[in-house]
């Protein structure tokens, strides 16, 4: 089976979630945690090498305060869990705005090593395309490559995008390191996760006809 080097995970549903199973919306985003966790060893077991989680966008934050407080705890908690893995943790993210968790800071300014720090992981916090983006708008170095002017510039290609809770879009998620990404839509929310949802979309992932455009 071929391996992607890179994948995505928009862990879409946490809400819709909370909602069915009779709680308040916020109560969905701290069921997230585990998934990702288990995710994670998944991987480092097939020897993929990176890995970027979407956390929450800037567009996220125009939701009510305790929604918002809800996964902004949830993105400091998951990042506390993974530093205990064998892992090299970076955050991608607005940290001039208020809503960028302060806890956070020191993994966006350099790339913080766990245990023999294998795997790569990426993680988005406080993130928005137009934001990653915004330097190459304004330059006027037309020759200039555009990977070398986006704020996420440290986080590689991904090959394979996987998508929790049924919606076929990337909501913004990485516009230049995805536009060669295969897209794998799980309609189960991200709480439901189960290691079965993983190995079908790597077993998808290897019958796909991988050309980059060539």
């Amino acid at each position: 089976m071929r391996i992607p080097n890179h994948i995505g995970i928009i862990p879409d549903g946490n809400r819709r979630w909370a909602v069915k199973n009779g709680m308040t919306k916020e109560k969905g985003y701290n069921m997230g945690l585990k998934p990702g966790l288990e995710l994670f060893k998944l991987c480092e077991k097939e020897g993929i090498n990176e890995i970027t989680y979407y956390g929450f966008t800037t567009d996220n934050t125009k939701r009510p305060k305790f929604q918002r407080v809800a996964f902004t705890q949830a993105c400091i908690d998951a990042v506390k869990m993974l530093s205990k893995e064998n892992a090299s943790l970076f955050i991608v993210g607005n940290t001039e705005s208020p809503m960028f968790p302060r806890e956070l800071i020191p993994y966006t300014i350099k790339r913080q090593t766990f245990g023999n720090g294998k795997t790569k992981i990426n993680f988005l916090v406080n993130y928005g395309w137009q934001w990653d983006l915004n330097d190459c708008f304004a330059s006027n170095e037309k020759d200039k490559n555009m990977m070398d002017l986006i704020r996420s510039r440290e986080i590689s290609r991904i090959d394979l995008i996987i998508r929790w809770g049924g919606r076929r879009r990337l909501s913004g998620f990485l516009p230049l390191q995805s536009v060669y990404s295969d897209l794998y839509i799980i309609d189960e929310y991200w709480p439901e996760f189960t290691p079965k949802h993983f190995y079908n979309a790597l077993e998808w992932y290897d019958k796909q006809d991988i050309t980059l455009g060539g």
